[in-house]
């Protein structure tokens, strides 16, 4: 089975990774050292709040002694994410102790925001301006809706075309590593990765798409670290408060644009103004990946017998599910379908993993099955997972099979020289008859040649 290669990683490994010269340009604005906060272990954020007021270096020995004997693992991650986010640098010097030192464009900034409190360039634009708001559950419809298009369109263009409004140059930003596509007259189709992203919860895939759409943001003429700290701004926002758009630089707008295509804010139009609502999707991007109090109430029911019933009028949902299970019919409002052996082993040449499907399940149980340990029955997870094991009891290795070796002596040369390489997978001594690795070829090949000369 291939591994899965689609990680999903949220905004902070994204900041992690950026150059120390673009760190310390968003460490300028004051929320984004408030986010970068957030986002830090418990353990990190304690010793930030107790270095803050601290100038000039502090020992490494100090702070272990803040650590009980059984949380040094904790330590060591939360000093490690640290000197990653630059928020500390380290400086090891010979025969001296290591000491670490505070950003002091970080410090500075934190420090204020703390004492002064954090003022947003922007405030909510009063009611008698604009009218007839959408209310928070209309917000979260149309934030679901327009995710769920999106969505839609990478599991099948011609389902989502009439819905979607998403440039094809964005869209193929957005769809990058999830579709490929042989050439021009044959539709896109999902990779492995695509499948797989399917399968994540929503925080998950945003974070995927929005890392997506950062890293190809110098193409477009943007740059990083002022993308990366608007969209941090932006989650700093009210969620279903307006606010003008007069206030954003052109190149803001822009982003706004393309994020309303994927439901992280609405856009609506006055009489004079226009203004845009931020949903909880864009609110959303600063809090950590593994909170889970975002995340929607699930509607799947697994029985013993391998009926799925999926109680939801979605779309997305019917798609999604069929990509692991057979649909026997669909209601208004439920969707009843089958695991089988032929529709797991579809999902399973796809790219989908077992343990992918079963964690999908178990995060969308119906809340009158999610309370049940286990979610999903036992005797499905075991099912699905020996379906999965009895696609890997043969292992294909592209191989060459070598023979009439001319003597005795280059055939035990030829074994060895495989073997240094690590290439050699099976030898028949009697027969004089080797099975090496492609990858080895041409290695091979210059050495049979040599020794035949």
């Amino acid at each position: 089975m291939p591994q899965v290669k689609i990680v999903a990683r949220n905004f902070m490994d994204m900041v992690a990774s950026l150059p120390a010269m673009k760190l310390d340009k968003l460490y300028e604005n004051s929320f984004i050292c408030e986010a970068i906060l957030r986002s830090l272990p418990p353990l990190a954020k304690k010793y930030v709040l107790q270095l803050l007021y601290i100038d000039g270096p502090v020992v490494a020995s100090w702070l272990e002694e803040w650590v009980l004997a059984d949380g040094v693992s904790k330590h060591r991650v939360a000093i490690d994410r640290l000197i990653q986010l630059r928020v500390l640098t380290e400086n090891l010097e010979r025969k001296k102790e290591a000491t670490y030192r505070f950003n002091p464009t970080f410090q500075r900034n934190l420090q204020n925001h703390i004492a002064q409190g954090g003022i947003l360039p922007r405030e909510p634009m009063p009611s008698n301006i604009t009218v007839r708001l959408p209310s928070l559950e209309d917000l979260d419809a149309y934030a679901v809706e327009q995710w769920e298009f999106f969505l839609l369109h990478l599991i099948s263009s011609t389902e989502a075309e009439k819905s979607t409004n998403i440039s094809s140059s964005m869209m193929k930003v957005f769809q990058r590593g999830l579709l490929s596509q042989k050439d021009d007259k044959e539709p896109p189709r999902l990779t492995e990765s695509g499948f797989q992203f399917l399968l994540m919860d929503t925080n998950a895939q945003l974070w995927y798409i929005v890392r997506e759409y950062i890293s190809n943001c110098e193409e477009r003429g943007l740059d990083t670290a002022d993308l990366i700290s608007f969209l941090l701004e932006l989650s700093f926002h009210v969620t279903g408060e307006a606010y003008n758009s007069n206030t954003l630089t052109d190149v803001q707008r822009n982003i706004i644009k393309d994020l309303a295509d994927l439901g992280l804010v609405k856009l609506q139009q006055g009489r004079k103004e226009s203004w845009f609502i931020p949903t909880k999707l864009v609110t959303n991007l600063s809090i950590s990946l593994a909170d889970s109090s975002s995340r929607k109430q699930g509607f799947v029911v697994v029985e013993t017998n391998f009926r799925v019933y999926a109680y939801s009028q979605s779309k997305l949902h019917c798609e999604i599910l069929r990509l692991f299970s057979r649909i026997e019919y669909q209601l208004p409002n439920l969707i009843v379908g089958a695991i089988n052996k032929e529709s797991l082993y579809k999902a399973f040449q796809n790219g989908i993993a077992a343990e992918q499907i079963i964690m999908f399940l178990q995060q969308n149980a119906h809340p009158r099955v999610a309370e049940r340990i286990p979610s999903v029955p036992e005797n499905v997870t075991d099912q699905m997972r020996l379906w999965e094991s009895d696609l890997n009891r043969v292992e294909m290795t592209p191989a060459h099979l070598y023979d009439e070796f001319p003597s005795r002596d280059v055939f035990d040369s030829a074994c060895d020289f495989a073997r240094e390489y690590g290439g050699l997978l099976w030898e028949n001594s009697k027969k004089m008859r080797i099975v090496v690795k492609a990858e080895i070829f041409t290695q091979m090949k210059e050495f049979l040649r040599s020794h035949k000369q």
